[in-house]
């Protein structure tokens, strides 16, 4: 099917040869059918060309340049063994040792890609279907040919798909065609067009810009013509985070620095051999390059970079759980920075569960009963007196007016539970009408939908036009938009001028209405048969939703002349001026359940709040007052007062501005951009198209989960999955307890590493015999920086983090504090680890042999001692210590692992002597008793009593 010219067959033709027909246009693929065509065609993905595989990142392990030299070191070890026929043990222990360290490299770096993964399936976006006769929302990556989808203004196309019905349709196709204006979509047949004049058909990757459509889906994945170009397949580029290349810089020059030192250590060593003895022999040699070159394995952190990703993507997996989903991984090291939240009021800071509690309609106020979205409610007037019967004619007008300039659908879901596809504002309009016993379906039947202009930022009203025996218009918007364009004014029948009293009268309910935190919205009409009469060329209209048996004809798809450019504007202004005012609908969305509170911790971790919203101020202020935004003395803009005020004024009041009423969008990124000059980091919250810029120049744009747009999503680095302020508070929480995990990880990895450099640096140039061998090197790198290192990153979030200010966006990850912390660690270790070496009998200018005779237990006490050193240092990089230890199991298992693991090795002249032997254990005279291990602790926790005193200081 993929070589058929979908655009040029009829659409009988194109449901024939899915597989489907004429029915499946109102009720879609069945659940069985659509899983049998995914099993066919695949998931609607692109595919991955480069993809790494498990073999490639795990041969990645053992090919960094000093890995190759420690096996290469370990084979000139094995060939000296063979040549004088001594035990290979210790090679093939350290090879055994290389082996498992890469393994444990692999295991972290497949995590890591594993993880990405992940968030990238988290992020897809969804498509709302036909299945089963049910209009619902699937995973784009779902959808399959002969889906029916249903596209509205905002949303990104999930598929290539053939239009079937259409509303005023536009589509941006520069991301294929690199055509800059929105197309205007068709139908019909056409005859050998390029893809830039396929007006009847859409492709994936576009966004609707303006309109409405049904469309049925023809190609998926691979098959779409943006999968077919090369250039576009890898959509998802991976890219490292700001902090992780950073760190990836530190690695590298941590590891010129450790290579250096290593490069001395082998010298000295060998330089004071020969000072000692005249000569050098070869075993000797080898132990010193194997050991020098060892060290550098074990001090350079190559898995640095894979472990920040490991701790951010678990850190990303915590913040789903708590509905905020990340897209852009370097959003996460920016909340922690964010000191200033610009959030919308709708549907964020409020439930987003519109319902209408007042109608002001023949010049009274009426009160509506009942919450939520279920369709049952009395409608009451003076409080006490109850509309019913034939008093519900009087308010008919105003309620169908609002039912049916509305694109929202209010359905009875599987679970019996009423809920809203759609605007919640337009559903709210729906289920008061349906109080009233007006269903919206059967009003769209009766009073079938001819023409429409949908809402937008600058009119800020919606137009539709219906037939219902003669044309009108009915229109919806903001009440002193709606009033500026009515002429007349209609009272339980009867339609006079508008007064000016009237006018004034209407404003006040208005402002009322708003005072009491509603939401209010003007409903109108106009007779229109002068423009939608006989002969207008309306009934031939391919913008008509329903399609007559010759749309297909090619010569039907001209454009209405009176539907594009200087013609449509006259066009609504015909239609929008001279109205008849109705009333006024007032609709309540209460604040979400704990916004107060984090609005208040917000406050105590010195993070702004600023409400931007479309609603009228009054509205907007009787909010913010309940949930504890606004205060005395605090600063309110409206948008109108935006637009006096240059760039520079602005800037000089924006840090006093709380509320900002009624802003446009384009206001909304002149907000962002006096914050940003001001020094603040800004996250602000969006849903719809036109908030897409601001998204994009804020530093954290966060969209709506649920009513947000696919451009809003697309444009954003994090979405709220449940569109509540509470979840932008908490990513943020989480966003700063990820920093400081990484962080605490950091500083107990390069202190541990920098701890064995000094021990065996400091102790070659003291004279000591060398303090550790290779085998103990990388085994204390085993068992002290994979299993305890990773487990600190799962370290329960630190208290009070929303107590402390926000980080400075400018300060670097390894601090003044942080460096002192690993020098202070470092310098510890060396000294103690030296003095125990030293306490049990290793002296200055001994050799090898002398100190394997006289102080059999040094060496092994002193790898002992920088064992314990760095689990003792892992303890002191925990938020509360040993307080509730118990809250970090890994932490404890993997301490509890590495200290028997150590006794394994201690211990081993009673099980495997030559194994003992490769370790520098021969005798049992060798192995630790009680009084060594008590020593070894004693000395040991003093990195972590010097820390904890440091903290206290």
């Amino acid at each position: 099917m993929e070589n058929e010219n979908w655009y040029a067959l009829e659409i009988d033709s194109v449901l024939k040869r899915l597989g489907s027909d004429r029915k499946s246009i109102d009720y879609g693929l069945s659940t069985a059918d659509a899983r049998e065509r995914f099993e066919k065609f695949g998931p609607n993905e692109l595919q991955e060309i480069k993809k790494t595989t498990p073999l490639q990142i795990l041969i990645r392990q053992f090919t960094s340049f000093i890995v190759i030299i420690l096996l290469v070191a370990i084979i000139i070890s094995a060939s000296i063994s063979y040549i004088e026929n001594t035990s290979y043990i210790e090679s093939i222990v350290i090879l055994v040792i290389v082996v498992i360290n890469g393994v444990f490299g692999f295991v972290q770096e497949y995590r890591a890609e594993k993880s990405i993964e992940a968030l990238k399936k988290l992020t897809a976006l969804k498509s709302r279907v036909l299945r089963d006769g049910n209009e619902t929302e699937i995973a784009s990556r779902e959808l399959v040919p002969g889906d029916i989808i249903i596209l509205e203004t905002g949303d990104k196309m999930p598929a290539d798909a053939r239009l079937i019905d259409i509303a005023k349709l536009q589509v941006d196709e520069s991301s294929l065609t690199g055509e800059s204006v929105p197309v205007k979509k068709e139908q019909g047949t056409l005859v050998e067009a390029p893809i830039a004049e396929r007006k009847n058909m859409v492709f994936m990757g576009t966004i609707v810009t303006i309109g409405r459509a049904k469309a049925v889906v023809v190609k998926t994945g691979m098959q779409t013509e943006i999968g077919k170009i090369a250039t576009m397949v890898q959509e998802v580029e991976e890219k490292l985070t700001p902090l992780q290349l950073k760190l990836k810089e530190f690695s590298k020059w941590l590891g010129f620095v450790t290579l250096g030192i290593c490069g001395v250590v082998f010298l000295v060593g060998v330089g004071r051999e020969f000072m000692i003895h005249g000569t050098i022999k070869p075993e000797f040699g080898i132990m010193m390059f194997m050991a020098a070159v060892s060290l550098a394995v074990a001090a350079i952190p190559e898995g640095l970079p894979a472990i920040v990703t490991i701790a951010l993507s678990l850190g990303v997996q915590k913040m789903v759980k708590k509905n905020a989903l990340i897209r852009q991984l370097p959003a996460v090291e920016t909340l922690g920075c964010t000191n200033v939240i610009c959030s919308d009021k709708t549907g964020t800071l409020t439930k987003n569960e519109m319902t209408v509690r007042e109608i002001y309609v023949n010049n009274e106020i009426i009160k509506v009963t009942n919450t939520g979205y279920m369709p049952e409610g009395k409608f009451i007037r003076d409080d006490t007196k109850e509309y019913g019967g034939d008093d519900l004619k009087d308010i008919e007008l105003l309620l169908r007016i609002g039912a049916l300039c509305n694109d929202s659908k209010l359905v009875h879901d599987e679970n019996e539970i009423w809920k809203i596809l759609g605007d919640p504002t337009e559903g709210a309009l729906s289920v008061v009408a349906a109080k009233a016993g007006l269903i919206k379906d059967e009003l769209e039947k009766n009073h079938p939908r001819i023409d429409e202009f949908p809402f937008d930022s600058e009119r800020k009203l919606m137009t539709t036009v219906h037939d219902i025996g003669g044309m009108v218009a009915y229109v919806k918007g903001a009440p002193d938009m709606i009033l500026d364009r009515c002429t007349h004014i209609y009272n339980k029948g009867e339609i006079t001028p508008l007064t000016e009293s009237s006018r004034e009268r209407i404003l006040e309910i208005n402002t009322s209405m708003a005072g009491k935190a509603l939401r209010v919205l003007g409903m109108a009409y106009k007779e229109i048969d002068d423009l939608y009469g006989p002969g207008s060329g309306i009934a031939d209209s391919n913008d008509s939703d329903d399609i007559s048996e010759d749309s297909n004809d090619a010569g039907s798809n001209s454009e209405d002349p009176n539907d594009s450019g200087p013609d449509k504007i006259e066009k609504i202004e015909k239609i929008e001026n001279g109205l008849v005012f109705v009333g006024l609908t007032g609709m309540i969305d209460p604040p979400r359940d704990g916004v107060a509170e984090s609005i208040k911790e917000c406050n105590e971790a010195g993070i702004k709040i600023v409400m931007i919203t479309g609603d009228h101020l009054l509205t907007a202020e009787a909010i913010a007052t309940q949930i504890g935004l606004l205060n005395k003395g605090d600063k309110t803009l409206t948008n109108s007062e935006l637009y006096n005020l240059s760039d520079e004024e602005l800037e000089e009041i924006v840090d006093d501005v709380i509320i900002y009423a009624r802003v446009s969008p384009e206001n909304k990124v002149k907000i962002l951009d006096a914050l940003k000059k001001k020094g603040h980091v800004v996250a602000m919250t969006g849903d719809g198209v036109n908030d897409a810029p601001a998204l994009k120049k804020a530093d954290i744009g966060i969209a709506m989960g649920i009513a947000g747009t696919d451009v809003s999503k697309e444009a954003s680095d994090m979405i709220l999955t449940d569109d509540n302020f509470v979840s932008v508070v908490n990513a943020v929480e989480e966003g700063r307890n990820i920093y400081s995990s990484i962080k605490k990880f950091i500083q107990y990895t390069l202190s541990s590493n920098l701890g064995e450099i000094l021990v065996i640096f400091m102790g070659i140039l003291l004279g000591f015999p060398l303090p550790l061998i290779a085998i103990q090197v990388l085994w204390v790198n085993l068992v002290t920086d994979g299993l305890p290192g990773l487990a600190l990153v799962l370290d329960p979030a630190e208290k009070g983090i929303m107590r402390k200010p926000p980080r400075n966006a400018k300060e670097g990850i390894i601090t003044r504090d942080v460096m002192e912390n690993i020098l202070i660690v470092g310098v510890v270790m060396c000294i103690g680890t030296l003095f125990m070496f030293y306490h049990y009998g290793a002296g200055i200018g001994m050799s090898i042999e002398e100190l394997a005779s006289m102080s059999p237990k040094a060496r092994p006490v002193a790898f002992t001692t920088l064992v314990m050193f760095q689990l003792f240092n892992v303890l002191t990089y925990r938020t509360r210590a040993f307080k509730n230890i118990m809250e970090n199991q890994w932490l404890v298992g993997a301490i509890i692992s590495s200290i028997l693991l150590q006794m394994l090795v201690v211990y081993t002249p009673l099980y495997n002597s030559e194994l003992a032997n490769a370790f520098d254990i021969g005798t049992p005279e060798a192995m630790l008793n009680l009084m060594d291990w008590l020593k070894i602790i004693l000395v040991s926790s003093t990195v972590f009593v010097i820390l904890e005193l440091k903290k206290r200081i």
